[in-house]
């Protein structure tokens, strides 16, 4: 893992280059696009909770997540801290920004020790502007990211169950990873990241997924939380 002190460019990590590569904007994209495109970037790792970006903040980057997590940020009329999402390795943020030529609208905050790509804003857009198949991929990603936030509004007024069940499955949905025996594994995030995610008090997202554990539509460690039936998950939603 890079030293945090000392930013690099991600040539000379092969193994940091090799994950910039394998990520869903990346990957499928003509060699010498990704190459013209890698070669300013800069890696960076940083510790957890740490502000990596500040809303109001000029974009002059754009940022990919190598390892690790961080939570997107903004705060409501009342003051209140407010999680609009999670991203984790090989998610991408900061592209709005870069596109807009406007100040950042949100934070964004490490939860665990994270390495980052940093890319110039204007490789990015060059990128967009000259390979269809990059304009794409950008447009699903804000497609993906708009279906979530619609789903989350609607179930806004539903029960604290199908609220906290709808955050896990939305986390599964952009950063879970299949087990061996075909269930879903995602982080097991503090319970207060949870509970700004859903707008629902953090007692109630403890008691809500203790009542998850009971019924066996998940099982927890430390570090994981495990979805062995996504569907039975789902379910809880109707």
């Amino acid at each position: 893992m890079e030293d945090r002190y000392h930013p690099r460019e991600a040539h000379q990590n092969p193994e940091l280059e090799k994950k910039l590569r394998a990520t869903p904007f990346f990957a499928g994209l003509p060699e010498r696009m990704v190459d013209d495109a890698l070669a300013h970037v800069v890696t960076r790792t940083h510790p957890p909770n740490q502000v990596m970006l500040l809303e109001n903040d000029w974009g002059s980057s754009v940022y990919f997540i190598l390892e690790g997590w961080a939570k997107i940020r903004t705060y409501n009329i009342d003051g209140k801290e407010v999680t609009l999402n999670i991203l984790g390795s090989g998610e991408i943020f900061g592209e709005m920004a870069a596109l807009d030529e406007v100040p950042r609208s949100t934070d964004v905050i490490t939860l665990a020790p994270t390495t980052i790509g940093n890319m110039p804003a204007q490789d990015f857009v060059h990128l967009v502007k000259t390979e269809p198949l990059a304009g794409i991929r950008l447009a699903q990603l804000m497609g993906r990211r708009l279906r979530q936030v619609n789903r989350r509004l609607r179930l806004r007024e539903s029960d604290s169950t199908s609220r906290v069940a709808d955050i896990l499955l939305f986390l599964a949905e952009g950063q879970g990873t299949r087990d061996e025996t075909g269930g879903m594994e995602i982080p097991n995030l503090p319970h207060r990241e949870l509970s700004s995610l859903s707008g629902l008090a953090r007692e109630t997202v403890t008691r809500v997924l203790s009542k998850l554990e009971k019924k066996g539509l998940i099982s927890r460690d430390r570090e994981m939380i495990r979805i062995p039936d996504v569907y039975a998950l789902e379910r809880m939603l109707t």
